[in-house]
């Protein structure tokens, strides 16, 4: 059994509103594509780590929509076309979509990442391209943080770079868990991570216990009861969004002990100066490296 794309070019005021009609008149899937993809007038849509961009549709938009190969296709565009007040119904294609083996072929999408100088995530489904590389057995999933972001990229490249061996590491906003188990496989005598998200913690535990690495997960709210802000770590980390990262620059700062560093990312290069300065009255922070438009900041309290 296959199925059918049913392709629709519309105009950008249109693209989202027949989309949610499409799928209540039966499509199985919609998406919106930029119609101009592949040629000089493509035009990205950006938007920050866990954030999507404020409109999912461009000048030219290509509504796609999955169905049955037996539906009545012409009623379905026609009846999402009504719902949304077009006069006329909009000219579409089909598209045949063979059935194919989903599991695999998504698989075939992830491959090994290599960071740094001897870091590698692999998902379980490959070998290590290098056995005795730092290895993190990690697979996609909802938690963010893959090693694929530039953000990501740029905190684990910094904790390459200064090893914690030996040394606490507070990883805030943890998401998949990725940057404390590469503290943990450096050598951190300690590492606990902190995420706002319960899915994100529960991924990250999952993902430590694959890796063998004995790491501490928890709320906002347990870590804080747990540990109370009179401890200090040797290593905070946190890559997060530049907003929030402003907002609790005296709660992380405050957890850096003397001598220790803090390393934040998920910053624009435009956004580093705003955020420096927000952390300018604890820390000196300065861009450790660039990637890809993005940030890392670090920084070092004294003894």
């Amino acid at each position: 059994m296959g199925w059918i794309e049913i392709v629709i070019e519309v105009a950008r005021d249109h693209a989202e509103s027949l989309s949610d009609s499409l799928m209540e008149a039966g499509a199985l899937s919609v998406s919106v594509e930029d119609a101009d993809e592949g040629t000089e007038a493509e035009k990205p849509l950006f938007g920050e780590p866990g954030m999507e961009p404020d409109e999912n549709a461009w000048d030219r938009s290509r509504v796609v929509a999955l169905a049955d190969t037996d539906a009545d296709h012409a009623a379905l565009v026609a009846a999402a076309a009504a719902d949304i007040g077009l006069s006329a119904t909009p000219a579409y294609t089909l598209r045949s979509v063979e059935e194919q083996d989903w599991v695999r072929l998504t698989q075939s999408q992830f491959a090994p990442i290599h960071i740094g100088k001897n870091i590698w995530v692999v998902p379980s489904w490959h070998d290590a391209p290098d056995a005795n590389a730092l290895i993190l057995e990690l697979d996609p999933g909802l938690a963010f943080g893959t090693g694929s972001h530039p953000t990501t990229r740029l905190c684990m490249e910094w904790l390459e770079a200064h090893a914690p061996q030996q040394r606490s590491v507070l990883d805030y906003g943890c998401g998949s868990g990725i940057l404390a188990m590469v503290a943990s496989k450096l050598g951190a005598s300690s590492v606990i991570g902190v995420d706002i998200d319960p899915q994100a913690i529960e991924s990250a535990r999952f993902n430590a216990e694959r890796n063998q690495c004995d790491i501490e997960y928890a709320l906002p709210e347990a870590f804080g009861s747990t540990h109370p802000a009179t401890e200090k770590f040797d290593v905070v980390v946190a890559n997060i969004l530049s907003s929030p990262l402003k907002l609790m620059a005296p709660m992380l700062a405050g957890r850096v002990a003397a001598g220790g560093s803090l390393i934040l990312s998920g910053v624009l290069s435009r956004q580093a100066e705003e955020v420096a300065a927000a952390y300018a009255p604890f820390i000196t922070l300065t861009v450790w490296a660039e990637h890809e438009g993005w940030v890392a900041l670090a920084g070092q309290l004294p003894q």
